[in-house]
């Protein structure tokens, strides 16, 4: 459905996010990708608390994205662990949610240092918010359409792609689930 018209076309800003992405002079580059990892973070996770009720472990017994994209939880060991959609969102909010106020990982303090991990760290919660992105276009997006969300769903998803793409946040591979809406995007000069 989101792929269809004339729901990829919709959008709440007209042009493209590549300007509003990129660094900004005087501004440290640490900070900005904190700054921007931040809010996303906390958008999808309001957009998620919206569209909620309809991800259940009934509706969606699994986390997936589309055919062949069914994505597995890592426990402390490593061990791979199928949940329902829901859980699995709800241990991606809830770890990412750590990941932002550990001090060690995003400080807040003046003169602190980001640490070397930082960008691993990153890349990591940016392939994590992407797949809760990817599973609500592929098994929510008619609830975001019956809330009249998809200017703003599609306008936020774009965003996201540019800065993700700006800073090298995600793999090639990590976005093919949503490969063609992407593509889609650029081609209208979205992203």
């Amino acid at each position: 459905m989101f792929l269809s018209q004339p729901f990829v076309r919709t959008a709440l800003v007209k042009g493209s996010f590549k300007t509003i992405v990129v660094l900004p002079k005087y501004v440290d580059m640490g900070e900005w990708l904190a700054l921007n990892t931040f809010e996303f973070f906390t958008y999808l996770n309001l957009i998620y608390g919206i569209i909620s009720e309809f991800c259940t472990v009934q509706s969606c017994p699994a986390m997936s994205a589309g055919p062949g994209f069914d994505y597995t939880w890592l426990d402390g060991s490593k061990k791979q662990i199928r949940f329902p959609a829901s859980r699995y969102i709800d241990l991606v909010l809830t770890w990412t949610n750590n990941k932002l106020n550990d001090q060690s990982i995003f400080p807040t303090k003046a003169g602190v240092p980001f640490s070397p991990s930082f960008p691993v760290t990153l890349q990591n919660i940016f392939k994590q918010l992407f797949r809760i992105f990817a599973h609500i276009y592929y098994n929510h997006f008619d609830a975001i359409v019956h809330m009249n969300l998809e200017a703003h769903w599609n306008s936020f998803f774009a965003h996201f792609i540019s800065f993700s793409k700006e800073f090298e946040l995600l793999d090639r591979r990590d976005t093919e689930p949503l490969r063609e809406l992407i593509e889609s995007f650029e081609a209208q000069g979205k992203v």
